[in-house]
């Protein structure tokens, strides 16, 4: 009662007694943590950018920060914790228990997401975020909105393209099946890589027109490549599901929209596993690439096919694709056109 007459009077006497609104009456927070800033910023340069690093009232004192582009996969909010500090406190010292590396991950990422979708929030600090072996608590945050004669076209963007949850979505297939189609995500390579080792070397060689191990296949530095997607230059779409046998994330196709670099047209790859050829799957899923394509405003898919490959040129004859071949030539160009 004491500090809200003290408030309240405090209120009326510096801003007047209309702008009172009441008080917010929370419980002290008495457990043991580490105090951690998340924030963000606008850089003229870049856009928005998160900060990470230690908090509470000496933030600036230890400038202990890491920073980073948002969005945030849970790979890259990891990267920046470990670019800190007080990234070796959080993982447990002097018989401290670790904290929830996993939620504090999560948390990372939701605020990434939470500056890209809200364009019009200019700074935001949650500090300090105390952050325990038993739960994570936003104490106290700051957030500062663009000023209203600024237009939504003035709004900083962005320097990485969000994830375009627009194209994701729900299909079936002939055999009743359940299967999400959506963009590839940075944390989809074990799935990736689990997706190869179930190919066949006649499939592998319809896609690549070599034979490529599959050590080849699932090398590290490739797979981070073919997962890790700029957005604006390259869309891959895969089908997935959660396997009934292992209830591990599962892979049964990928599909590959890549931009030229002169033009406004883009080429597209495919490659489905083989136990979900012929039902439907290559066909629905090249479909909503082509979708993604008009959207993204492309001129024009197309794609080298070998001669023999009677299947993908049968997919392609019914999505409107046209077909030329120079003589001799063991590959047929297909091409499309949205303008």
């Amino acid at each position: 009662q004491k500090a809200f007459n003290e408030i309240q009077k405090a209120v009326t006497e510096k801003a007047g007694a209309e702008h009172f609104g009441g008080v917010t009456v929370q419980p002290m927070i008495k457990f043991e943590g580490y105090e951690i800033i998340l924030g963000s910023s606008i850089d003229p340069q870049f856009g928005p950018v998160l900060l990470f690093g230690l908090g509470g009232q000496l933030v600036e004192v230890f400038k202990d920060r890491a920073l980073a582009l948002p969005p945030l996969t849970t790979t890259l909010a990891r990267r920046m914790m470990e670019r800190t500090k007080i990234y070796t406190a959080l993982k447990g010292v002097r018989g401290r228990k670790s904290v929830d590396m996993d939620e504090l991950e999560q948390i990372m990422v939701r605020f990434g997401q939470l500056v890209t979708e809200q364009p019009w929030v200019k700074e935001i600090d949650i500090n300090p975020l105390l952050a325990g072996s038993e739960k994570i608590v936003a104490l106290d945050a700051r957030i500062i909105v663009h000023d209203l004669d600024v237009t939504e076209a003035e709004l900083p963007k962005p320097a990485i393209r969000p994830y375009p949850s627009q194209y994701a979505g729900p299909w079936t297939m002939k055999d009743n099946s359940d299967v999400t189609i959506r963009p590839i995500r940075p944390e989809d390579e074990p799935a990736l890589a689990r997706f190869h080792e179930s190919l066949s070397e006649r499939t592998v060689y319809l896609r690549f027109v070599q034979m490529l191990k599959l050590s080849q296949r699932v090398a590290h530095d490739r797979l981070v490549r073919i997962c890790f997607n700029d957005y604006d230059r390259e869309m891959a779409l895969v089908g997935d599901r959660t396997d009934p046998e292992t209830g591990q994330p599962q892979i049964m196709g990928v599909v590959r929209l890549k931009r030229a670099i002169s033009t406004n047209e883009a080429e597209f790859s495919i490659l489905i596993a083989d136990a979900f050829q012929g039902k439907g799957l290559g066909t629905e899923m090249l479909r909503r690439l082509l979708d993604v394509a008009r959207k993204e405003k492309l001129s024009a898919v197309t794609a080298d096919i070998l001669i023999d490959n009677f299947i993908m040129r049968h997919i392609c004859d019914k999505l409107g694709f046209r077909f030329t071949r120079q003589q001799d030539d063991p590959m047929v160009k297909a091409r499309i056109d949205f303008q």
